[in-house]
């Protein structure tokens, strides 16, 4: 009899052992949920290699290296493409249907040129004047100037520009005058160091104080104002026309927000020291989203 009890209360204990450790499995924290903020910074995932059945085919996987798309690589994120490409980052968003564009992944084809029907809507040039070269973004007449934004490194969220040269010519051809620019020089200070394409150097770095002035290279509007992209601390880049685009990196502040329109010679930072060794401005001329040397567009000092 005794034998029996003490069996029972063993088989007892072992029940409620058991059922704390279900318990403790079960009632643990909750699962992490994951950041979704609006500025796509974050590297593109690579797609899942767990087995699929019939899986459906990703949008424009058909169009994978056709001009004006864009095979996703490791490590790009949406403002970098947009950069590349010459386009504004929320087009390539609107254009793929994106939900959120901090979520791509490797291998994911986008279109990064608008599409026909809509090539003049979205791509037209910009200006501060009735001059057929002073390029608007718009046909219609020029809204007024911004007041600028109150100067933090976050002034917009998210990445401008747009993919491959040869992509962006072929959906999104030069207009006639789009060379024509009246560019002037970004900052006062003396230039560090030129542009070097053997080397990767992708434009002219300027030198000056914390806090000098960074002045738009030309009329244009704010495709991107932040801190997104790295190696460029806070940056703005400018759209000028279906050609051009200009970056400004390593601000100490930002004084505009994104898609305000800015005139030449207009106050868009403050230069620092961001994502840098030493006080600079970071300044590059893009053409069809291709860095090309700013020293032989700006005009003789």
């Amino acid at each position: 009899m005794p034998q029996l009890l003490m069996k029972r209360v063993l088989v007892s204990t072992a029940v409620v052992a058991c059922a704390g450790l279900v318990g403790c499995a079960n009632t643990g924290g909750r699962a992490p949920v994951e950041d979704r903020s609006s500025m796509p910074s974050r590297p593109a995932t690579p797609m899942s290699s767990a087995p699929q059945t019939a899986a459906a085919p990703k949008p424009n996987a058909e169009h994978a290296g056709k001009p004006g798309y864009y095979t996703v690589r490791p490590g790009d994120t949406m403002a970098r493409i947009a950069l590349d490409h010459g386009q504004h980052w929320r087009d390539i968003t609107r254009w793929n249907g994106l939900e959120n564009p901090n979520v791509i992944e490797v291998g994911q084809v986008l279109r990064v040129a608008p599409p026909n029907q809509e090539s003049a809507a979205v791509t037209q040039p910009i200006a501060a004047s009735s001059r057929v070269d002073s390029r608007p973004l718009e046909t219609r007449p020029l809204p007024p100037v911004t007041q600028p934004a109150s100067s933090t490194g976050s002034a917009g969220t998210a990445a401008a520009a747009a993919g491959g040269a040869a992509a962006s010519a072929a959906a999104t051809p030069p207009r006639e005058g789009d060379d024509d620019v009246n560019w002037q020089w970004p900052a006062a200070g003396p230039l560090l160091a030129g542009f070097d394409e053997s080397r990767n150097v992708k434009g002219l770095a300027l030198g000056g104080k914390p806090g000098d002035p960074v002045l738009a290279a030309a009329d244009g509007r704010v495709v991107y104002a932040g801190s997104g992209l790295r190696g460029y601390g806070n940056l703005v880049i400018l759209k000028h026309n279906n050609t051009y685009l200009t970056a400004y990196a390593h601000n100490q502040n930002l004084l505009v927000r994104e898609d305000q329109v800015v005139r030449r010679g207009q106050r868009i930072a403050e230069m620092g020291s961001s994502d840098a060794d030493r006080v600079q401005l970071h300044f590059e001329i893009r053409r069809l989203g291709k860095p090309v040397d700013p020293a032989k567009l700006l005009p003789a000092r």
